[in-house]
């Protein structure tokens, strides 16, 4: 396990972005087995988000799943499905003009999750607080 230094950062942090991580489960299976959906609804929560997109990555598995990933000028957002359990993972880091909160809104509304648990964490580095 590496050593955590509790002594940095020395000060205030300013943030440079929002990093929100869902669990999503009870959303449908076939939703989160379609990586061309997947695909579609990944460039749509990139939108929603007022980011720019640099590149989109998706990949079908076998028997079930999906992974996909859009590589943003503001960061990415991300999402790994596991339809035979209803669940997909989803992770949205956002700087910049982009709105990470307002892509996580449009990727639950798309996915219809019966339960979402959400963590954000304010990314920053040593600076004036932001």
């Amino acid at each position: 396990m590496a050593k955590q230094n509790t002594a940095y950062p020395p000060g205030p942090v300013s943030t440079v972005g929002v990093h929100v991580l869902a669990e999503m489960w009870g959303a449908p299976a076939d939703f989160l087995n379609d990586a061309e959906r997947i695909e579609a609804l990944l460039g749509e929560a990139v939108t929603a988000g007022g980011a720019t997109l640099i590149n989109l990555c998706v990949h079908q598995f076998a028997p079930h799943g999906v992974t996909g990933t859009a590589t943003l000028a503001e960061s990415h957002i991300c999402i790994h499905t596991w339809p035979e359990s209803n669940y997909a993972a989803v992770d949205v880091f956002m700087c910049g003009r982009g709105d990470a909160q307002r892509a996580l809104d449009y990727l639950r509304k798309r996915l219809e999750p019966a339960c979402v648990e959400v963590v954000e964490l304010k990314r920053g580095m040593p600076g004036e607080e932001s």
